[in-house]
């Protein structure tokens, strides 16, 4: 099989200069200039974001709370969030809006939730109130099926398809061997109809060999998960161990291998698996090595920036960025531009607004929701 090449230091990599984080800065890129603006801050670990239709925003915070954003202020948090499991790694999730959410107020949320075995990832279907105070009809659509004590690598974000069905990521949970139990749902993407049902056209939708939600298997953590809005093609980013950060494509029933192949190794140095690959297993469209810890992925289709049409926007924790990988025209990744290295924070979540811009929010004690947009055009 073929082995991809990892992007190292060494790469022709493009670094924002270092400034400071007031209400708005103009950092320069290897292509147009950009501006960042600090929408609001006093966030406690941001999780995600969404654009709501006619302005504002709603945000997720890890210890378990929703919150609306509007003209740079924070309401109070939305009422009727389930008690989530905030220990670790776990709390509330990531946030995705049902395609009719302008007439529907739908939206959908994964969270770490509790029981008398430990936790797991769940994932639920609600509706906005339409004072924006509460949720309503919550509905519990997917939950792990064994629930553990340990309190990392929970995934998860969802991907609405065209078709109006949900791709969710759920991790490894820690323990790696779970990824290739195809009667475990660690691991895996998971494949729902919106209201938790299994769609006809999911591999194992009978449950003979594997579970008949999973989609694919051999994913380690993955945090990442976004579809191309041009061609419906799904992808995901997802955490190795030391080195190894995945970007991968994953397709019905097939197995992206972790841990038995990986180009990454234990914390303690340690060779994993039986190494980079294997007949049968697929290998990584990217990896990353030293990691970046990705912690979301969008595939940018906008308007306001038609010079990154196409390249894939990476969320990044450890080194405090967002990774812009470009492609070729097919589809092979070329280089990497580096932005914001340290300038605001851990980058946990990036989304392209309905107007182009991109949506970051960062993943802190005091964490902030910031705007990207083009600083040549009219920002009002």
């Amino acid at each position: 099989m073929k082995r991809v090449s990892a992007f190292h230091f060494a790469a022709a990599l493009a670094f924002a200069g270092a400034i400071s984080a007031n209400a708005a800065d103009t950092v320069n890129t290897q292509g147009p200039a950009v501006r960042v603006e600090k929408l609001a801050d006093g966030l406690d670990h941001p999780w995600a974001v969404e654009a709501l239709p006619g302005g504002g925003y709603i945000v997720t915070e890890r210890p378990g709370r929703m919150r609306i954003i509007r003209d740079g202020k924070l309401s109070d948090p939305i009422a009727n969030v389930p008690k989530v499991s905030a220990r670790g790694q776990g709390g509330l999730l990531d946030l995705a809006l049902a395609p009719d959410f302008a007439t529907s107020r739908k939206l959908y949320f994964t969270a770490a939730m509790r029981n008398d075995q430990g936790s797991g990832t769940e994932a639920f279907s609600a509706k906005l109130s339409a004072d924006e105070k509460k949720l309503e009809a919550v509905t519990p659509l997917f939950g792990m099926r064994r629930f553990t004590s340990t309190n990392i690598h929970y995934g998860s974000r969802i991907a609405i398809a065209r078709d109006g069905t949900l791709f969710i990521s759920v991790g490894d949970r820690g323990d790696r061997d779970r990824s290739q139990d195809w009667q475990d749902n660690a691991g895996a993407i998971i494949h729902i109809n919106a209201d938790g049902s299994i769609p006809a056209d999911n591999p194992f939708k009978d449950g003979g060999k594997a579970l008949p939600e999973i989609w694919s298997k051999g994913h380690r953590n993955p945090q990442g998960i976004t579809f191309d809005t041009k061609d419906g093609k799904l992808y995901t980013v997802e955490h190795g161990a030391r080195g190894g950060d995945e970007i991968n494509q994953p397709e019905a029933g097939k197995n992206y291998g972790w841990p038995i192949i990986t180009y990454g190794r234990d914390y303690s140095g340690a060779e994993i698996g039986e190494g980079t690959a294997k007949e049968g297993l697929e290998q990584p469209l990217q990896y990353w090595d030293p990691s970046i810890a990705p912690g979301a992925l969008a595939v940018y289709r906008g308007a306001m920036f038609p010079e990154w049409d196409g390249d894939f926007l990476v969320a990044a924790l450890k080194f405090q960025l967002l990774s812009r990988m470009q492609r070729d025209e097919s589809g092979a990744f070329v280089a990497e531009e580096r932005l914001f290295e340290g300038d605001y924070g851990r980058i946990r979540d990036v989304v392209v607004a309905p107007d182009g811009a991109l949506l970051m929010v960062t993943d802190e004690d005091d964490g902030a929701l910031l705007r990207v947009s083009r600083a040549d055009a009219n920002n009002g």
